[in-house]
């Protein structure tokens, strides 16, 4: 089995939105979120659900939260993170599915042009 590797998305600025989120979780919290997307690198795409077209989210549960990650495959061995975001409905946020979607276009457009 392939092992694939987490690359962040970055802003045009730099910003890496998704390890600011999980940097702002409890250790135990981002714990969880990190072993969920380890499971997913290790283990394969069977442990993610796709949302939109590109778009999967792997799913991490913490002690009193529940947690998504937005993400795209983005090579054979690339999990591209897009978006992070405290679970509170039922349904995906469309604003989130936005936003990776959004995101996951700047990245590939500025990849072209060399400038990621």
């Amino acid at each position: 089995m392939l092992r694939l590797r987490w690359r962040d998305y970055r802003t045009r600025a730099g910003a890496r939105p998704v390890n600011d989120f999980i940097e702002s979780l409890t250790d135990e919290e981002a714990a969880c979120v990190v072993a969920a997307m380890k499971e997913v690198a290790t283990d394969g795409m069977a442990f993610a659900r796709q949302v939109r077209d590109e778009v999967y989210e792997v799913r991490a549960f913490g002690p009193t939260r529940s947690f998504r990650i937005l993400f795209a495959k983005e090579t054979k061995f690339v999990l591209l993170s897009l978006s992070a975001f405290v679970k509170k409905t039922a349904r995906t946020p469309v604003s989130e599915l936005e936003l990776a979607v959004d995101r996951l276009k700047d990245w590939r457009i500025r990849g072209r042009r060399g400038s990621s």
